[in-house]
């Protein structure tokens, strides 16, 4: 029940951040035609491990975003989401 509750509050305070629901690195891939298994073999990681980056159950090191950044020729700036707010 806890984490049924811990979930809710989580999507209710991204969704107040006006925080995207897709993941960003999950987003680029979709836009550029990539798939999951795809970054999985090119940063030296399981689908698994990838899976989770997308789906927001682990968070990737400094050192291995940095690394999908440059596989995917992005700005690591991309990959993340500020935490400031523009007003």
């Amino acid at each position: 029940m806890y984490k049924f509750i811990l979930l809710y509050i989580c999507i209710l305070v991204r969704s107040h951040l006006g925080i995207d629901s897709m993941n960003r690195i999950k987003k680029v891939l979709k836009e550029q035609g990539r798939t999951q298994t795809w970054l999985a073999e090119k940063i030296g990681k399981s689908y698994v491990v990838v899976t989770n980056y997308c789906n927001n159950n682990s968070q990737p090191s400094i050192q291995v975003l940095t690394e999908i950044s440059q596989i995917l020729d992005v700005d690591v700036r991309e990959l993340l989401v500020s935490t400031k707010n523009e007003n």
